[in-house]
């Protein structure tokens, strides 16, 4: 397994810990600030990986299908918490959650074909924003202009989450209809 392979598998691996102290944190920032600080880290091994695979020319099948789904574990599990912390509006997350059911199960699809759907811009800008809203989310200073930041980038976010969602069906409509 290459480096951007485990630095992918490190990212699920800090899941459940970044999971525990979140919910933890209510009443304690020392968990609040751990919480914050794994997701940071997850977070930033997710460009680490990217980068160094393309550099290194250490692209794999395995890095394209378990980068994204970690992406996606890391997020969703961080915002299903917020919902919890009264963070974030439960119909928000139901349909960031929802793009990425339908985005798995065109990979699945693909990948039974044979073909391997890797991220796209607009996928990659969505996760970007969405990871940045978690930040902003988490650490939840009160400082308006900091609040009023973290609902626009929250709004950015679920925008990107459907523009990305509208990019891989039309980019990507052959995988329904079996014409790969």
């Amino acid at each position: 397994m290459n480096l951007p392979n485990k630095l992918t598998v490190l990212r699920v691996i800090l899941i459940p810990f970044f999971v525990a102290f979140l919910l933890l944190s209510p009443g304690n920032d020392t968990f609040k600030w751990i919480a914050l600080a794994i997701f940071i880290v997850a977070s930033l091994t997710d460009m680490l990986d990217g980068k160094i695979a393309r550099k290194y020319n250490l692209i794999t099948d395995f890095g394209k299908f378990m980068d994204p789904l970690a992406d996606k574990l890391l997020v969703c599990s961080a915002m299903i918490c917020l919902i919890e912390l009264d963070r974030i509006p439960s119909w928000i997350v139901v349909i960031i959650i929802a793009r990425e059911f339908v985005i798995s199960g065109f990979r699945l699809i693909a990948a039974d074909n044979g073909r391997v759907i890797a991220a796209s811009y607009w996928g990659k800008f969505k996760t970007t924003f969405q990871m940045i809203m978690v930040i902003l989310m988490i650490a939840d200073l009160p400082i308006d202009a900091v609040q009023l930041l973290t609902q626009i980038i929250m709004w950015v976010a679920l925008a990107l989450t459907i523009i990305s969602l509208v990019d891989y069906l039309v980019k990507n409509k052959d995988v329904m209809s079996g014409e790969m």
